[in-house]
Order: C-alpha cells, then structure tokens, then sequence
C-alpha cells in the first residue's frame, strides 16, 4: 500500500578556518518504491553571503507519518557589532572579511587633503579606527573574526557577550552614506533635543540638531558606542522634533 512520508534531516555546511558556518535545515519528501534523497543547495542564513561551501550531510532520519519543517534551533540573529581597528587598518580588516563572506560595512566620507601643494578630495573612515559587522556571532565566526590581520577586536566583553549597536543607529548610518551627502567630522553629542528629518533624500533620519539655520543646519548622528559622531549639513526648515 503506498504512503507518503518526510525524513527531517539536518546538516552544516560552510568553510573551516577561513569563513563562518552556515546551518542548514531541510526536508525531503519520499515515497515507497523510490527512497532517493534529493541534494539540497546550501544557503546562508545571515545577510552575507558565502562563495564556497560543500553538500548538506544527512546525518540522522527519523520517518514518521508527516513531520513539520523547523528552522535549526540555537542560532542567535545577525546584529550590528563595532570592530576596532590599528591605525589606518579599516579597510584592510573590511576587505580580509569580505574575502571570507563577512557583511562588513565601512561607512567613509570626503575630506580635503593637501600634498605636495595640490589640494584633493579624498575618502576616509566615518569613524576613525572602527567599522561595522552585520553577523549573527557564534564562537566559531568570532574566533575567525578576531584572526583578522589589522584587527584590534570585537566592542564587548567575550565572544558571547558583544555589544551590539542598535538598528536604529545603523540605519540612519547607512542612509547618510548612501545619501553622499556632505559630511562633517562631530565632537560626539549625548544630550540635546534630538530631531528627525522631514523631507530629501534623508527622509527619516533622526539625530541631533545642533544648528537649525536656514540651509546650514547641522544634525549630528552619534554611535553611542563608540562615542563618536558625524554631523550632516541639513536645512534647518526641513526638521521636527523626534
């Protein structure tokens, strides 16, 4: 008499020593007569993405008459970590992580520099000796992250108790950037009267306004942290209160 089945199976896959480990989870479907079980691709569960990895391993198959798909238990989600830097590394540390699979992110902005008797436009780090890591940290990916050449290491108190930045910061953050708007180096600002603003391409983005006139206002945007802040030119009539 035919039936119809599921096997749960459950499997890892990633690289060892060079990138973090991805878990995988998924179901087959079998029917009797034909129990050949399909390969499944594996796929990252954070925001990065990685480049290599090998076959799912079937590692234990219980059949019962239908069982429900779950996503691995004990994985913790991605969030915002802050990763210090030696002097003038952020961008050797960004590209090593990236080469591994890492979502880095290292916000810049545009200064004017003088060498040699000509003046330039140049990028540097938002924030000096810092960048971000979009990761959802596990022991395995911390001790990988941590090997990285020119890293100083990870904001927090041990592998399992990282600071995290809030999202709310780090979208704001990414916004500015992406907005290549100008930008300004800030002493960093806790208290003030925080606003947000209304309209442009900067819809939304709250801060601190430290100057609200017409066409030259300046909202500071802080990573509290790293206490350090940026201050974005904004016009002083397109803000509210937050």
């Amino acid at each position: 008499m035919p039936f119809r089945s599921t096997l749960l199976y459950s499997g890892s896959v990633g690289r060892t020593g060079d990138g973090p480990t991805t878990r995988v989870a998924g179901c087959i479907a079998m029917r009797a007569g034909s129990f050949r079980a399909t390969k499944s691709e594996a796929h990252s569960g954070g925001r990065a993405e990685c480049t290599e990895g090998g076959e799912a391993l079937l590692r234990a198959g219980h059949l019962t008459g239908e069982l429900d798909c779950a996503p691995s238990a004990g994985m913790a989600p991605a969030a915002w970590h802050a990763l210090w830097t030696h002097s003038h590394c952020e961008q050797l540390v960004h590209d090593q992580l990236q080469e591994r699979g890492f979502e880095a992110f290292l916000p810049k902005l545009d200064v004017w520099s003088r060498r040699r008797g000509a003046r330039r436009l140049i990028q540097v780090p938002m924030f000096a000796g810092y960048l971000f890591l979009h990761h959802a940290m596990d022991k395995a990916s911390y001790i990988d992250v941590v090997k990285t050449r020119g890293l100083v290491g990870v904001l927090g108190e041990r592998w399992d108790r990282l600071t995290v930045i809030p999202e709310q910061q780090m979208q704001a953050i990414e916004t500015v950037a992406a907005a290549h708007c100008r930008l300004l180096p800030f002493p960093y600002v806790k208290e003030g009267q925080r606003a947000r603003i209304t309209r442009g391409p900067l819809a939304g983005v709250e801060g601190i306004l430290v100057d609200a006139r017409p066409r030259q206002g300046l909202l500071v945007l802080s990573v509290h942290l790293l206490q350090r802040s940026v201050a974005v030119v904004v016009d002083g009539t397109e803000v509210v209160p937050a």
